[in-house]
């Protein structure tokens, strides 16, 4: 199929289908990801990424190309998760400025925005590394500009890109040791080379995607509040299954539903922070879920006192569609039915939508000098992080890395003066520095690798001291800690002197495989052997998921009796893929 132009209803459709081709071999491309980390989540995080874009692409449809490469660059900006993802979103970031204000490209503006692509993805990042997917992007947008005079054509211009991508690919292993050592190409250039192959399907007519539709226009005048569910009827329950609970046990009495519509400008200048109003409701209640939609707030929570939640909220807008059900009552009249008895009508409301007094919004929105937004994996992490006087809290991980939204989200959640951000990934560093400077407000990133390293930093962190000497405080702080985790091998592999299977506890020494055994124990005592090798004060263990108390008892006295002058901390961390984290200070 011959194309001389590309507007921007085929540019969607284009994209479309290369996402279609990434999310395809997303496991093929995890089980390449050595670099920086060898942590197997970038096709994941790649694949996140492109699906947000593809969300921003579908909701604002253009026949104009730059005005759809513009959707695609803040969808992909917004959902960029990992190292290669936010790469991969200023690779479009910058084709995005190539194209714009233009419903059309030929081949020569779109070689040169593919290059301008190139060019604003190496600037965002601050140390580049040759042998990934900037090289693969660097070397195909060089190889079409350098051709394209004599190839009009855009999908062959396309098809000529993707050879290029994948012969520099098959290159990596000769730029960057670690992927030669293990035997493998880099996959974020994997990630984008299965992109280019979808482009170039596309543009050839050999992918059929479906078509990119204007979706139908809301009336105006049509109310944007999603209308309340009716309360269902409910059916009672066996008495035998419901007779395994005593009804004093439910803690939480009152199941709670209400809108929250919001003014256009809150008195005070107050803004709604969801986090803060996630722990007030928390304090005495669960099952909490507070969804903002445009000028609507959607909160569901379990609690003991129904009027204290209504002030909460009452500061943020005009509370309306209030439901309130006892639960207590629910389950005796489930108690009282037979195993085939009747319908139970829906439980009384007990307040209706009288208005709540009681809280000033002075108390329930207070300005702060100093805020700390966190990422944890493992629930009893994050709670160590809070414990330490940590305002938020995002969740981080192997396939879970917070994207540049959720970074915003939360910087734009507090009321702070001065935000500390602490990644504890280095997958995760990227990201916090680009949300730290679209923000406009006063955000430091602390460069954090571990989780180790941020509660060092959290630690060391003393609201009485200046914004400068306490990034100064939590930089060291988190450079003096000796980071070890261990995990699950997922190849096989020889890494220096270590002959490592598949199944492997490898023990990992600041980003450096040191272990390897079919023994958690053992992998973890020579783990920690290496970290005291230059001795330690004090050593602090992260217990995570699968770890049984014996293993855990069983290495602390080995600790004990081997390096006697140490100090021993253990906590739960309850963190996935990781049995353990260690630090040593």
């Amino acid at each position: 199929m011959s194309k001389r132009l590309l507007d921007g209803k085929t540019f969607a459709e284009m994209v479309l289908a290369g996402a279609e081709a990434l999310e395809r071999n997303v496991e093929q491309v995890n089980a390449l990801n050595v670099f920086p980390v060898p942590d197997g989540d970038t096709g994941t995080n790649m694949n996140l990424t492109m699906r947000s874009g593809v969300q921003e692409l579908r909701s604002r449809p253009s026949l104009s190309l730059g005005a759809a490469a513009e959707a695609l660059s803040k969808g992909l900006l917004m959902g960029a998760r990992g190292n290669s993802g936010v790469i991969l979103s200023q690779l479009f970031r910058g084709f995005a400025r190539g194209a714009s204000g233009h419903d059309e490209l030929n081949a020569t503006q779109f070689a040169a925005a593919l290059q301008q692509g190139v060019d604003t993805a190496y600037k965002s990042v601050v140390k580049p590394v040759e042998g990934t997917i900037l090289t693969v992007a660097r070397e195909a947008a060089r190889h079409a500009v350098s051709i394209v005079r004599r190839t009009p054509d855009i999908a062959q211009l396309m098809r000529e890109v993707l050879e290029k991508a994948k012969e520099t690919l098959k290159r990596t292993p000769d730029m960057l040791p670690i992927l030669k050592q293990v035997g493998v190409v880099d996959s974020g250039g994997q990630g984008l080379v299965h992109i280019y192959e979808g482009f170039t399907a596309y543009l050839s007519g050999e992918a059929i995607v479906e078509d990119v539709e204007v979706p139908a226009l809301v009336l105006a005048g049509a109310s944007a509040r999603p209308a309340p569910a009716a309360a269902p009827a409910r059916r009672a329950e066996s008495p035998r299954a419901q007779s395994r609970l005593e009804t004093e046990s439910i803690e939480f009495p009152y199941d709670m539903e209400f809108f929250i519509r919001r003014p256009e400008k809150l008195p005070g200048g107050m803004r709604f922070n969801r986090e803060w109003f996630i722990k007030a409701l928390e304090k005495d209640g669960d099952s909490v879920i507070v969804i903002e939609e445009d000028d609507i707030i959607k909160v569901h929570v379990h609690s003991r006192k129904p009027g204290d939640v209504l002030n909460l909220a009452l500061p943020y807008g005009e509370l309306i569609d209030i439901r309130i059900l006892n639960m207590r009552e629910q389950h005796r009249e489930l108690l009282e039915q037979e195993e085939d008895g009747p319908e139970l009508a829906a439980p009384e409301v007990l307040t209706g939508g009288a208005p709540v007094q009681g809280v000033s919004p002075e108390q329930v929105h207070e300005y702060a000098p100093y805020g700390i937004i966190a990422v944890a994996m493992g629930g009893g992490i994050a709670d160590i992080f809070l414990r330490h006087e940590a305002d938020i809290v995002l969740s981080g991980g192997q396939t879970m890395n917070p994207s540049t939204e959720d970074f915003l989200q939360a910087i734009e959640s507090l009321s702070a003066e001065r935000i500390y951000l602490l990644p504890n990934n280095g997958n995760v560093i990227l990201t916090a520095q680009q949300a730290a400077e679209m923000s406009g407000r006063a955000v430091t990133v602390i460069p954090t690798r571990s989780i180790p390293q941020g509660l060092a930093a959290l630690l060391a962190f003393n609201e009485a001291e200046t914004a400068e000497r306490n990034e100064e405080r939590m930089r060291g702080a988190a450079e003096s800690v000796r980071s070890g985790e261990v995990t699950l091998a997922v190849r096989d592999t020889t890494i220096g002197d270590l002959s490592i299977r598949e199944g492997d506890y490898i023990g990992i020494l600041d980003k450096e495989i040191v272990a390897a055994s079919r023994s958690l124990q053992d992998t973890c005592r020579t783990l920690l052997a290496k970290m005291l090798e230059d001795g330690g004060e004090l050593v602090t263990v992260l217990t995570g998921e699968g770890t049984s108390e014996e293993e855990t008892a069983a290495l602390s006295d080995w600790l004990k009796e081997e390096y006697p002058d140490a100090e021993l901390e253990v906590f739960k961390g309850g963190q996935p893929l990781y049995p353990y984290l260690i630090a040593v200070e």
